[in-house]
């Protein structure tokens, strides 16, 4: 008789299959009742709704968003699918969102369809969907797909999106108009339809994007197709626009629309740079002697059990995998020995910062060596593959409990090579600390250690104003999450900034800096 063990590796046996496909959504009707109660009760699948189900895992514990939001445009495809047939697109504003590549689950996605009933229907935590009942298709010339969504092809959609979107996501907007290649397909529709005043506010809406041949165009077609084309601006009440170079990386426009609009609240609430130390060794024996409550607050943020004995044990030497097995098996002992080591590598950018080095410059060139760092001792003793030290993640990550999820990996390269230009270009190093370090979270670009390599680029960014090392601690990690992600999903950086400005008082005032 087979064993309830037995029993168990027979219905994941079945979930394999399925997930070998790429699914993580299935109706219920997809496993016999004995594999499907069996894999609910292990927690391998987990209801969204009445008849449907996603995989899980039996670690995720059960406000864990992760499983939901990582399969949520999957269920939207395959529900809208399973309801409507090939009879349904999403709304031109969430066509615009997705073409954009907008990192934030939204709460709510309207579907539009003959056969929708106008109903809403609540899914896992706070998401829902929308069916609008429209009279008819759309043309299909005007529709598209998109990660197996039907949705509006973008030229289609910026003609149907009113302008209330411009204001409401002038980042999406911005992408979407940086990678129109020419405006034929824009024309075609505006001309099509008789669409003079939204002729007027596409073109004024290219032109504030430094595009004028496009918005020159469009202007000059309409009128001498004798239509009486007024231009507007649909950005007016944003103060920060900037131009485009046509074909960037839909990543890098939005790192620097994000930075542009951010900057000005980060100055708003952060104490003025002091400038670079005349006591270069006093502020040095500051970052040495705060180590220890550096390396225990930013390692238990992330969920180790470090004490300060251990992390004590490691600075003297007396952490030894070779000899040790108990070291050598500690997922705990390998984080804080990686972490000082990385730590060293960071305090010799620091001294050099204060030398007088370009600081963006100095961690670009850095940075991998912060990581490998960080990661050696981990894959020294097994328990990390050789290749976690090749550098950016090449999968898609989701973040628990957050609405943001970061780009997806193929934009990972182009995304970093934008967050150092600004870093390079900014002035101000309040503005690289703070943004630099949202943005290290924002792009997620490494498998793991996110948060403490964007913790280790804010205090050399710090350093390159002269504010002390300043600590995260652990007791404020709740304000700290709901700063950041104020920042990702809101895209308001002024409660993290606010947050990170508090830190760096007091840690100024600990080192008789203020």
């Amino acid at each position: 008789m087979a064993t309830p063990n037995e029993k168990l590796a027979d219905s994941l046996s079945v979930l394999q299959r399925l997930q070998r496909r790429g699914q993580r959504i299935f109706k219920s009707s997809t496993f016999s009742r004995v594999h499907r109660e069996r894999l609910l009760q292990n927690g391998f699948l987990r209801d969204v709704i009445k008849g449907w189900l996603m995989s899980a895992g039996p670690q995720a514990h059960p406000g864990d968003t992760t499983p939901w939001y990582a399969s949520f445009w999957e269920f939207c495809d395959r529900y809208c699918h399973d309801r409507f047939g090939e009879d349904w697109f999403l709304s031109p504003e969430q066509s615009l969102l997705l073409h954009a590549e907008a990192t934030v689950i939204p709460s709510q996605v309207i579907v539009n369809s003959p056969k929708g009933t106008n109903n809403n229907l609540p899914l896992p935590f706070g998401t829902s969907i929308y069916d609008l009942k429209v009279r008819e298709m759309a043309p299909q010339d005007d529709l598209t797909e998109k990660n197996g969504l039907q949705v509006y092809a973008p030229d289609a959609a910026l003609v149907k999106v009113p302008e209330a979107f411009f204001q409401r996501a002038p980042i999406e907007a911005q992408i979407v108009l940086g990678a129109v290649r020419n405006v034929s397909g824009i024309l075609g529709r505006l001309l099509d339809g008789g669409h003079s005043v939204v002729a007027g506010r596409i073109a004024g809406a290219f032109r504030r994007v430094g595009r004028t041949d496009f918005a020159d165009e469009i202007v000059k077609t309409m009128k001498s197709a004798g239509y009486d084309v007024r231009e507007s601006d649909p950005f007016a009440q944003q103060s920060h626009v900037s131009s485009i170079v046509a074909g960037e990386a839909r990543i890098a426009v939005r790192l620097k629309a994000i930075w542009e609009s951010q900057r000005d609240r980060v100055l708003e609430v952060f104490p003025r740079a002091p400038g670079l130390p005349s006591d270069k060794s006093g502020y040095m024996k500051f970052v040495e002697e705060i180590y220890q409550s550096d390396a225990y607050h930013s390692l238990s943020i992330e969920g180790y059990s470090v004490t300060p004995d251990l992390i004590d044990r490691v600075r003297q030497g007396k952490w030894n995998p070779e000899i040790d097995e108990k070291d050598r098996q500690s997922r705990d002992a390998l984080a804080a020995r990686g972490y000082w080591q990385a730590f060293q590598q960071v305090k010799d950018s620091v001294a050099a910062i204060l030398d007088g080095a370009p600081a963006g410059t100095l961690v670009r060139e850095r940075h991998r060596q912060w990581y490998r760092e960080m990661f050696g001792p981990s894959v020294v003793a097994g328990i990390l593959k050789t290749d976690a030290l090749a550098g950016y993640r090449n999968h898609p990550v989701y973040l628990r409990g957050s609405w943001h999820v970061p780009p997806r990996a193929e934009a990972v390269p182009d995304g970093m090579d934008a967050l150092f230009d600004l870093l390079e270009k900014e002035t101000e190093p309040a503005v690289r600390a703070v943004l630099g370090h949202w943005l290290v979270g924002y792009v997620h670009p490494y498998p793991d250690g996110n948060g403490r390599m964007a913790r280790f680029l804010m205090n050399a960014m710090l350093a390159s104003g002269g504010y002390s090392w300043t600590v995260v601690r652990v007791d404020d990690r709740a304000e700290y999450l709901a700063g950041l992600e104020s920042a990702s999903a809101g895209m308001d950086v002024k409660p993290f900034a606010r947050f990170l400005a508090e830190r760096v008082r007091w840690s100024m005032e600990k080192a008789g800096l203020e």
